[in-house]
């Protein structure tokens, strides 16, 4: 099965990616991994992709879909591959479906802003030893106090309200017009995320007739 799996950042696309990836045996493919790594390979879209981002540019659509192509060619996405984070742009979208890559599915993680900012605003991170936990979902036994080592809690800059707020705004700018170019595809599934995970991966595996 080849899926792709978006939605706002923060509404746990990722965790539920991983989760089909093991239950389906293929793996996960992330466009910020890939770039890397054909740099570090060398292939001919990585040197151009190296070149772009040293001169301080971004990488191009046509780069990145370059990328992926070589990517979804190698012998562990013979059986399916799901993409995470992309395509992010209609653009990036036609791209990728002139360049013959078939999906199967598309599957759109819905939460609302709200609950979004709230989740993310609530996350605390131990710097030293890489721990987290949440203000409201998983508290740590003493405010602000790492239960592991027992150092200071800190909110990350990317978790900031108003830092979600902005990424956010540009997802539903940018990326949420995806969900009408693929739903005229007839490919397009919508999941509503839950409050607890298990309800989520209930849902996600139900939409792509997973048995769980």
């Amino acid at each position: 099965m080849k899926i792709i799996f978006f939605g706002a950042p923060g509404a746990g696309k990722g965790t539920q990616a991983e989760i089909v990836s093991e239950k389906l045996g293929i793996p996960t493919i992330s466009t910020g991994a890939i770039i890397r790594s054909a740099i570090k390979e060398g292939t001919e879209m990585g040197l151009a992709a190296k070149e772009r981002i040293e001169a301080g540019g971004l990488v191009p659509d046509e780069v990145v879909i370059g990328i992926i192509k070589e990517r979804l060619a190698q012998d562990d996405c013979a059986n399916g591959f799901i993409l995470d984070g992309f395509p992010r742009t209609v653009p990036q979208a036609k791209a990728l479906t002139e360049m013959g890559v078939a999906i199967d599915v598309v599957l759109d993680l819905e939460v609302e802003d709200d609950k979004i900012v709230k989740r993310m605003s609530g996350r605390r991170v131990c710097l030293k030893c890489g721990a987290s936990y949440h203000t409201e979902y998983k508290k740590p036994a003493k405010e602000d106090v790492c239960d592991v080592c027992g150092d200071a809690l800190s909110i990350r800059k990317d978790d900031a309200p108003e830092v979600v707020e902005s990424r956010l705004k540009v997802y539903h700018e940018e990326t949420e017009p995806l969900k009408d170019y693929y739903a005229e595809m007839g490919i397009l599934k919508e999941v509503q995320g839950q409050e607890e995970l298990a309800d989520t991966t209930k849902l996600t595996l139900e939409a792509l007739g997973i048995k769980d």
